[in-house]
Formats: structure tokens, C-alpha cells, sequence
């Protein structure tokens, strides 16, 4: 189920809204999209796909629903899972793309933790506005209680996969306790937390 376009000024981070919660704004081809988290009772849990197989079209950073059918054509266990997803009638869930659960964790941070800020790590140009660079401080822990650690859509404080590979051996994963942007062996087990955009004017 796809909705139609919607106007971003009535979109608030936070809000229930399209099967999830609203978690931020981004670009792809000069188009801006809004992202919609899933609640946090439809993770998984799951290895990325195949060591060592190179799966073309799932390197965007942005364009989570072509990583993930890419994945899943290409035998992803995982990947096949989220795309069978129905959640209050939204069917075009996908595992985020790298820029996209950055915007996840800048704004539902569930910790209180220091951040990791020694690399690249919260530099996102496809987010609406561009994302800088993490420090220590920033981003703080999120206001939203829901998403703190202990509420009900908390994200837990550990590793979860996005849908950006990195090469044929490894994919892009994110911590959520501190931050800290990654890559590792598709055949590590990490979290998913679902995700779907839809286009804004």
C-alpha cells in the first residue's frame, strides 16, 4: 500500500504515522522522502545474506526498498522476511539504507551515552537538512520516551544492519548505544528495524 504525497509541514518527527513513527527527511534523485520507522515489536533478527557474494543494487545509501529486493532476490533470509511485512496495510517495508538509519539514530537515540566521534561517523548529505558530524554530545538521548532505553520502541543498545553493502564480504551497520558507523561479515547476526518512505512535496 503506497500513500499519496503528503506535505512535509504536517509530518513532525515523532508522530504515529504510516504504519510506524516519523523519523526524519531525506534525498534521492532530487526528490525528498519522509522515513517511517516500524515499531520496535516488528525487529529481527538475522545475518545480512551470503559471505562473499557480491549483490548488485544494494549499494545505495539511500534507497532502502531496492537494497532489500536486491537482497532478498539475491537469497537474504532476512531480507525476504521484512519485505513480507504487512503493518496496518503498508506492504513497502525494507531494511534502511545507510543514510536513512543515521536519521534513525539521530533522532530516537535511546542513550544517554557518549558518542562515537572519531571517523565519518553522522555525516549524512542525503539528509533534509544535510547531517554533520557526530560529536560527544550531539546528538543527545531522544526526547521521545517511547524511544528511550526501557520504552516500548526503544532501539537496544547494540548493532543493527542496514541494507548498504559495503563489498561482496561485508555490509554497513550501525551501533545504537554510541553510534559508531561500521561495516562487518554479512554472516554476523545483527537487528533490523524496518523502514518505508514516502514522497513529499
Amino acid at each position: 500500500m503506497q500513500a499519496a504525497q503528503v506535505n512535509p509541514i504536517a509530518l513532525q518527527i515523532g508522530q504515529a504515522y504510516g504504519g510506524g513513527f516519523v523519523t526524519g527527511f531525506y534525498q534521492q534523485d532530487g526528490k525528498r522522502y519522509a522515513v517511517i520507522t516500524a515499531p520496535a515489536s516488528y525487529e529481527l533478527v538475522g545475518e545480512w545474506g551470503e559471505y562473499g557474494q557480491k549483490v548488485d543494487g544494494a549499494s545505495s545509501l539511500t534507497d532502502s526498498r531496492a537494497n532489500t529486493e536486491a537482497m532478498a532476490a539475491a537469497g537474504s533470509d532476512i531480507a525476504q522476511k521484512v519485505l513480507g511485512l504487512d503493518i496496518e496495510g503498508f506492504t513497502d517495508w525494507a531494511i534502511p539504507a545507510r543514510d536513512v538509519q543515521e536519521l534513525q539514530y539521530r533522532h530516537f537515540k535511546p542513550t544517554t551515552d557518549a558518542n562515537y566521534a572519531w571517523n565519518r561517523d553522522g555525516e549524512n548529505n542525503s539528509s533534509v537538512p544535510p547531517g554533520g558530524l557526530y560529536s560527544e554530545e550531539s546528538p543527545v538521548q531522544t526526547s521521545f520516551e517511547a524511544f528511550k532505553v526501557g520504552g516500548q520502541e526503544a532501539f537496544q543498545p547494540r548493532a543493527y544492519w542496514s541494507s548498504t553493502q559495503r563489498s561482496a564480504s561485508n555490509a554497513f551497520y550501525m551501533y545504537f548505544d554510541d553510534g559508531l558507523q561500521t561495516y562487518g561479515g554479512k554472516y554476523d547476526e545483527f537487528r533490523v528495524r524496518p523502514v518505508r518512505s514516502e514522497l513529499i512535496q
